[in-house]
């Protein structure tokens, strides 16, 4: 569905062609004393990493306008002192938690509007950003986080890196805004007439993300981004990159139009190419996504609709390259593996869970005190966090280990045995009670839900089964739900899709296979499926893939 050239562009291309700096009336607003962004600014506070929202539990006695800030943290990689940072961010304007995005960044969640401006200006100072965290710009690239110290690994960061410089927006609105607390002025002439060099006048028709992967393990589930880079490694040097186009995860309920998506690999590319490439498959997007709906708006609809030979053609156009053929890749998980393990340079890294990415202080465990003192008294680590919302402790020494494992065991953070396997390989999304778009339940509900899907799988004899599961509390997938064995997608309060056969490697969407779910039924619903699973299974057959092989192929066989 190619759009025609006279339709009438969203509101959102409007003004952003009205204030091309994204500055629009920000820093006048929060100098104002009002506790509230306008319409258009809460458009043009995205692009600076900000959601305005309110906390819908305590709507009733009247709406209380909060903020959500994202940081932009390329890589998911984060010193000691940014970490100490953040934790005091949280602390002192925020609701006491750091919540891990599954797009390896760190959002504050309950900030007021006083709050808003030191929060930002402190991200900076710490040589961190919120710019391009959100809006319709490429967003924090992420990078597989395992810390094995390899030649090839430094090499992809290193590429990292150069994309992250490369895709910036370049508009002096958010250093005004953030560092100097000045309102840029809209109607100057230089400010109104602004032209992003890469971005354009109104940036991209949508949001934009990147992902480098390294094979075997696809922890970033590389296929559902907009860009994707499939490192190959030869002879433990990194060769080039398989590249992937076209992903997204986002879809609406009742619109056929919209829909998940796995990235097309459109070949292979040398490193030294990668920011042409790169540039190329943005400006694509810039050019040809959809501008007139912004639900049909991302990069993968034009993939889908123009077809992958003339995006390949276009790529090779505009970065003035040939792709070659797309070189042998293969995936076997995209999990995180808990626990201390050792690096091949000889230190050691601790991945910690983090039930549903919000590191918090509880009865049982004080993990955000925990990792806050593991920052203050080792400042020659790093902490990276992961597209599972977990957070690796990296370049342990063999001295500080022990030490290490003291500290987190005194705060009642275990190192070992840390949770089930069920939670460990489950995922959610905030939703309610702060995000406008949640229909239903999924951060508070999944928990909960994942025990009880354990219990029955006990009873079933699969309690030693791994399954992938995930929530969100809408259709929009920020979760990654259509890549789950079992996910369950938000419709109404207390009632989800229920999505069954994606599969351990994150190279196979799932299927819809109930349209609606009452929470409540959930077991009812799962114990049929789950006991025919455990006596017609191949050995070692997952879940997910023999839903896929047999059970939904019998359903949809059913309904024709």
């Amino acid at each position: 569905m190619i759009q025609s050239p006279d339709a009438k562009v969203t509101h959102n291309e409007v003004i952003k062609s009205d204030i091309p700096t994204l500055a629009g009336n920000i820093a006048a607003t929060m100098a104002s004393g009002t506790d509230q962004f306008s319409a258009d600014d809460q458009q043009f506070t995205k692009f600076h990493g900000i959601y305005q929202q309110d906390d819908r539990d305590l709507r009733k006695s009247g709406k209380k306008y909060i903020m959500m800030i994202r940081g932009r943290i390329p890589g998911g990689i984060m010193t000691p002192a940014q970490w100490i940072t953040f934790d005091d961010l949280a602390a002192i304007y925020g609701n006491n938690t750091l919540r891990i995005t599954t797009r390896q960044s760190i959002q504050f969640h309950g900030v007021v509007m006083s709050g808003l401006g030191p929060l930002v200006k402190k991200i900076n100072e710490c040589l961190l950003s919120t710019l391009a965290a959100c809006g319709d710009v490429n967003r924090n690239v992420m990078a597989a986080p395992a810390p094995v110290q390899t030649v090839a690994r430094a090499a992809m960061i290193a590429d990292v890196h150069r994309v992250v410089e490369a895709l910036a927006p370049r508009t002096k609105a958010y250093h005004a805004i953030w560092i100097d607390g000045v309102q840029l002025n809209i109607e100057d002439p230089a400010n109104k007439d602004f032209v992003d060099p890469l971005y354009g006048k109104t940036y991209l028709p949508r949001k934009f993300k990147t992902a480098f992967v390294m094979p075997p393990v696809n922890d970033m589930d590389v296929f559902t981004n907009d860009l994707g880079f499939i490192a190959i490694v030869e002879n433990g040097q990194l060769v080039g990159y398989n590249l992937a186009v076209g992903g997204g995860m986002g879809r609406s309920h009742g619109q056929i139009t919209t829909y998940p998506r796995l990235a097309d690999v459109l070949g292979f590319i040398m490193p030294g190419s990668i920011v042409e490439v790169a540039k190329a498959i943005l400006t694509i997007h810039r050019d040809f996504g959809d501008r007139t709906d912004r639900k049909h708006a991302r990069l993968k609809y034009v993939v889908a609709e123009r077809g992958v030979d003339w995006m390949r053609s276009e790529v090779e156009n505009r970065a003035g390259i040939k792709l070659g053929l797309a070189r042998e890749a293969r995936f076997t998980t995209t999990n995180d593996t808990y626990g201390w393990h050792k690096a091949l340079d000889g230190t050691h890294f601790l991945t910690l869970f983090v039930e549903c990415g919000r590191i918090k202080d509880t009865d049982k465990a004080r993990q955000k005190n925990a990792l806050r003192r593991v920052a203050e008294k080792f400042d020659n680590i790093e902490f990276r966090l992961t597209a599972n919302q977990n957070v690796i402790l990296a370049n342990v020494t063999d001295s500080n280990k022990a030490a290490i494992n003291a500290l987190l065991a005194e705060h009642g953070v275990r190192t070992e045995n840390q949770t089930s396997l069920l939670q460990g390989n489950s995922m959610a999304c905030p939703a309610l009670p702060t995000c406008g778009l949640a229909l239903a339940e999924s951060e508070r509900m999944l928990p909960g839900l994942v025990d009880r899907i354990e219990k029955l799988c006990g009873d079933l004899g699969l309690g030693t089964e791994e399954i992938v599961i995930r929530s969100t509390g809408c259709p929009n997938g920020c979760a990654r739900p259509y890549m789950a064995e079992i996910a369950f997608v938000g419709k109404a309060p207390g009632r989800y899709q229920l999505w069954l056969g994606g599969n351990a490697s994150g190279t196979r969407l799932n299927t819809l296979f109930k349209d609606v779910l009452k929470e409540p039924d959930v077991e009812t619903e799962l114990r049929p499926i789950l006991a025919r699973f455990a006596k017609e299974r191949n050995a070692s057959e997952r879940f997910g893939d023999w839903c896929d092989r047999v059970f939904l192929k019998e359903q949809i066989g059913a309904t024709n």
